[in-house]
């Protein structure tokens, strides 16, 4: 999903966009090739369209068996001890309004009763009803937001609400663990998308204060201990030598995420910008990982470039299915380059959108090996030299939050990989050569793409009562299952 607005995920469970019902997931394919097939963690992708319960979005209506996480993310709300996350901007405009009509209101009624104003008793009060209204319809939403978002699911029941955090990570790991062994004699999905690392960084008591780098680095290292116990199982359960372990971010370090001088979102090296920038490499180079000892050597390093986009061919071939031939795939298997029949990734071109904005492209010269990047829209950081977008708390992808180049900025990240020398005609002999080659990609690109309904369309991304989940009578959102007797 991408969004044309400054919004880029969903902002509410009780939101109507998600992932399109007629959307072909790969956990769907390996459903449909006799897979048991669960995702532990966060989903993020939406749950209902039209009622409450249609669950339209939700992952068992998208080819998983099973289900027990959240189904929005992690925010600084649902630990409710920093800064409110969720568009705090406009929670600042909403209350700002929110004055105005109470100072409007009282200044009215305090020059009625002074017979200052010759209004009417019945105009201010209509003026204090929408007063009224206003804040009610604004302060339903985001002044609730630990119980409209922070909650937890198995399946279609809600477990929690809002979810203890302290318990969360003992639980996921525990509804992992089951789920392998449960499955460990027929094939199995499992996807587990950890609510680490991402703010406000929940770490247990074990884990605070063991690293050197903070409570990120604490978050980490809980992080690494999960998937450890997580390899662990797999291998007690003689697993190993047959079954394929990807591990990836989604997203670079978030640069804007700070709690006075303590970084909260990570450092992303020699690299230039992070989480929610289009282009930059900061954002977008992520480790990958993969564990297969019964195929692939260990300790073998590819420096090819990939992408996410290739976990959906790579798990469909290996269970056997095709991918849908009525659409153009961005991704391409990893087999070849993984059991090395192939030295080089079959990505000869990638395109970094921000939103539904492209702001760069990657060329891999297969002849020369060098890897070009062509900017055609980069975030204006605030301040100018921080590299980041602290003011806004995330870059925006359009407007007056980016500058445009023409010709593009092109660096060349053989050589470059920090991004801190653009290239010109009159530095690079090919710079012409390269520019054209890449804004002909561009074009080939964009005939391959199809309009879609906008699922981060204004209207898709504001909550409605009608469709949050609640496992009470509405509002009367709360529960934990571990409380019931």
């Amino acid at each position: 999903m991408a969004s044309s607005t400054q919004r880029q995920v969903l902002f509410w469970n009780g939101g109507s966009g998600g992932l399109p019902p007629n959307e072909t997931t790969f956990a769907r394919i390996l459903n449909q090739q006799g897979y048991s097939t669960a995702l532990v963690g966060k989903w993020h992708m939406g749950v209902n369209c039209k009622t409450r319960h249609d669950h339209c979005h939700h992952p068992l209506n998208h080819g998983f068996d099973y289900f027990y996480g959240m189904p929005f993310t992690l925010l600084n709300e649902c630990q409710g001890t920093d800064d409110p996350e969720l568009a705090k901007s406009l929670q600042d405009t909403y209350w700002f309004y929110t004055e105005i009509i109470i100072l409007a209101v009282f200044t009215l009624v305090v020059g009625k009763l002074a017979n200052l104003f010759p209004v009417k008793w019945k105009i201010i009060i209509c003026l204090a009803i929408c007063g009224l209204l206003h804040f009610i319809s604004w302060f339903s939403s985001y002044g609730f937001t630990k119980y409209w978002n922070c909650i937890l699911m198995r399946n279609h029941d809600i477990t929690e609400q809002p979810m203890n955090l302290q318990k969360t990570t003992s639980n996921m790991l525990k509804e992992a663990i089951t789920f392998i062994e449960r499955y460990k004699h027929r094939p199995f999905l499992l996807f587990v998308s950890l609510l680490h690392v991402h703010t406000p960084l929940i770490t247990t008591e074990k884990f605070q204060g063991r690293s050197r780098h903070g409570l990120y680095g604490d978050n980490v290292e809980e992080m690494d201990w999960m998937v450890g116990r997580l390899l662990a199982v797999i291998d007690k359960e003689d697993l190993k030598n047959t079954t394929f372990i990807y591990f990836a971010s989604d997203h670079g370090g978030f640069l804007e995420a700070h709690r006075g001088n303590s970084q909260l979102g990570g450092w992303n090296g020699i690299y230039k910008g992070g989480k929610g920038m289009g282009g930059w490499e900061g954002g977008i180079r992520v480790p990958g990982i993969v564990r297969w000892p019964g195929v692939l050597p260990a300790g073998t390093v590819i420096d090819e470039p990939t992408s996410l986009m290739d976990i959906y061919p790579t798990v469909v071939q290996l269970a056997g299915g095709a991918v849908p031939q009525d659409r153009v795939m961005d991704g391409h298997t990893l087999l070849p380059l993984l059991r090395g029949t192939e030295q080089h990734s079959r990505h000869e071109f990638l395109f970094h959108y921000c939103g539904v904005f492209l702001h760069a492209v990657r060329w891999h010269h297969k002849d020369s090996g060098t890897i070009w990047k062509a900017h055609y829209a980069t975030p204006v950081f605030q301040p100018e030299a921080s590299g980041a977008c602290f003011r806004r708390g995330i870059c925006l992808c359009f407007g007056d939050g980016v500058t445009h180049h023409d010709p593009p900025l092109l660096f060349n990240l053989s050589q470059d990989p920090s991004e801190a020398n653009p290239l010109s005609a009159d530095t690079e002999p090919l710079f012409h050569t390269v520019v054209r080659r890449m804004r002909r990609a561009v074009e080939e690109h964009r005939r391959t793409l199809t309009p879609v309904p906008q699922q981060l369309s204004p209207y898709n991304n504001m909550w409605k009562p009608w469709l949050q989940p609640c496992c009470g009578t509405f509002p009367f959102c709360w529960c934990n299952e571990n409380k019931k007797t």
